[in-house]
């Protein structure tokens, strides 16, 4: 195989009717080939019947653990949620739970399962699952995540790891991701290979989180390498929604996906969701 095979996504679907609107005109003006669905969103509704009006468009299972809403009750999953009833915010410290605690496993489970339920009664078909930032490098929550992936038929993920060269090669000076994350990426490559789940080579969107602008986006496409490449952005027409992440800048992302110069490079390559890129 040598020709460069692209996904498009976009997280954080459902997340907010800022969001919903943004993935659309990216999917039906712009580039975007595939998005993330947040399941226990307020504007899930609106982002399905959008998804139904867009069959082109790939919509896959945007895993949500940290920084979002549950789907179970939170008196089901004490261990997860905070007094509020929402996901816990601190990342290491529920990690910490989750590598010590059965009990707190079982309810990351029970949560996991509950969310693949609430994706399945979309009616929509599952092109693959990820996680909210990224959580899913939590060697527990990956194992738990991809072995509910294969029994809802789910065949592909994300592998959070983005090649530095790539990143520096469009921004000398760009700040990539930390060496650390790689053995984590390697397990998970290899949890997913177990679970029969199909992964992009790389991965572009770490770096420049909040901030892939147009000229980052024109710029990096015609640098892709053979092979299969998912470029993740977050997309909506304006910030400050409940959810939304301090300093994205959001409609700059949204620009780039219909920016003509990301079009004309986009069109001289192979994209689609992750189902249709990595089926060869």
């Amino acid at each position: 195989m040598t020709a460069s095979r692209v996904i498009l996504t976009a997280d954080d679907f459902g997340l907010s009717p800022q969001v919903n609107e943004a993935v659309e005109r990216a999917h039906r003006d712009g580039v975007l080939t595939a998005a993330s669905l947040m399941v226990g969103e307020r504007a899930v509704p609106e982002a399905v019947a959008i998804a139904r009006r867009n069959p082109c468009l790939a919509i896959g299972l945007h895993l949500t653990l940290t920084d979002g809403t549950p789907t179970l009750p939170p008196g089901h999953i004490p261990a997860l949620v905070q007094r509020n009833g929402r996901f816990r915010d601190d990342m290491a410290g529920l990690g910490l739970t989750l590598a010590t605690s059965a009990a707190a496993r079982a309810e990351l489970r029970a949560e996991i399962a509950a969310q693949f339920r609430a994706f399945r009664a979309t009616g929509l078909a599952c092109d693959h699952v990820n996680a909210h930032r990224h959580f899913h490098l939590h060697p527990v929550i990956a194992a738990a995540a991809f072995a509910a992936a294969r029994a809802a038929g789910v065949r592909a993920t994300r592998i959070p790891w983005e090649p530095p060269a790539l990143v520096r090669a469009v921004e000398p000076g760009a700040r990539t991701a930390p060496r650390a994350l790689a053995p984590f990426a390697l397990l998970l490559r290899r949890l997913a290979a177990r679970q029969g789940l199909a992964a992009a080579d790389r991965v572009v969107g770490l770096a420049w989180s909040g901030g892939f602008t147009a000229d980052r986006l024109a710029a990096l496409l015609p640098l892709l390498p053979p092979g299969r490449t998912e470029i993740y952005l977050h997309p909506a027409t304006a910030g400050g929604f409940p959810g939304g992440a301090p300093g994205y800048r959001y409609p700059e992302e949204l620009a780039a996906l219909l920016d003509p110069r990301v079009r004309q490079a986009a069109a001289r390559l192979t994209t689609g969701g992750y189902a249709a890129m990595l089926a060869a």
